[in-house]
């Protein structure tokens, strides 16, 4: 059982075209397959999109759509400290922060940016993506490049086996470099909240794999997300003496003005 939807150009038309689909299946659906041409690229009509699912998250009183897309890659970090200083800067000044803040939540970068690997004996820490990326640099700067080699796993079976909530919802990342060193990114989540994350997130992984092309000296290709659970995500709870979230209703009539944008 699988939904596959047409290709779509860009990160905001490629949301649109899955939530819309999983809404016709009445708000769930299994396998979701959508592909983005180019997820940086934002025409006006993108930009519409944008600003009405961001003006409805903000509403609701949830994380907005940067906050939802700095969880994959702090943008805002990379720009004000460049390549030399853009991990050291997150780990020692943000997830400080973000730890006070949330538990596990939001914090996807810091999966990719910190793995415990056993080593002569003991464990040691890692940088994965650090080392994706200077690999990746390395054979494309070689004669002979290896094409197939690059992936990364969020899923950790120490911090998320057996929970039942409060767990990473995206799971793996597959880089893939093409004959002309394009870089394509495949991704799998093992639960998609369309509504308070999917273009969010979208647009997170586009300035991640954005991020790996620029550095490891590549260009931009396409993004796949697979979706093995999706939903038109819905509920209400009071946090604080204030309303979060929105109602089934109120989910289906964000979609349908979107819709009609275009």
């Amino acid at each position: 059982m699988y939904l596959p939807i047409a290709p779509q150009p860009t990160s905001a038309r490629a949301w649109l075209a899955a939530a819309t689909a999983v809404q016709e299946r009445g708000g769930e659906a299994y396998n979701v397959v959508i592909d983005i041409a180019d997820p940086r690229a934002e025409s006006e009509l993108d930009a519409a999109i944008v600003k009405e699912v961001d003006r409805f998250l903000r509403a609701h009183h949830v994380n907005t759509l940067s906050g939802v897309a700095n969880t994959i890659f702090p943008q805002a970090i990379f720009d004000r400290h460049g390549p030399s200083q853009f991990y050291g800067v997150y780990r020692n000044q943000l997830l400080p922060r973000m730890k006070k803040i949330t538990r596990d939540w939001g914090r996807y970068f810091d999966r990719l940016t910190e793995w415990k690997k056993p080593q002569a004996g003991k464990l040691t820490f890692i940088n994965p993506l650090d080392d994706l990326v200077c690999f990746m640099r390395a054979q494309i700067q070689s004669n002979r490049t290896y094409r197939n080699v690059y992936e990364m796993t969020v899923f950790d079976p120490a911090r998320d086996a057996g929970k039942v909530s409060n767990r990473q919802c995206l799971s793996f990342l597959s880089f893939k470099l093409d004959a002309d060193k394009r870089l394509m990114l495949t991704v799998m989540y093992r639960n998609h909240a369309y509504i308070a994350r999917g273009l969010g997130n979208f647009i997170g992984l586009g300035r991640l794999q954005n991020f790996v092309a620029d550095q490891a000296g590549a260009t931009m290709g396409s993004l796949t997300c697979i979706s093995t659970h999706a939903e038109i995500d819905c509920g209400r709870n009071d946090k604080n003496g204030c309303a979060e979230g929105w109602t089934r209703t109120e989910a289906n009539e964000l979609l349908n003005k979107c819709q009609s944008l275009t």
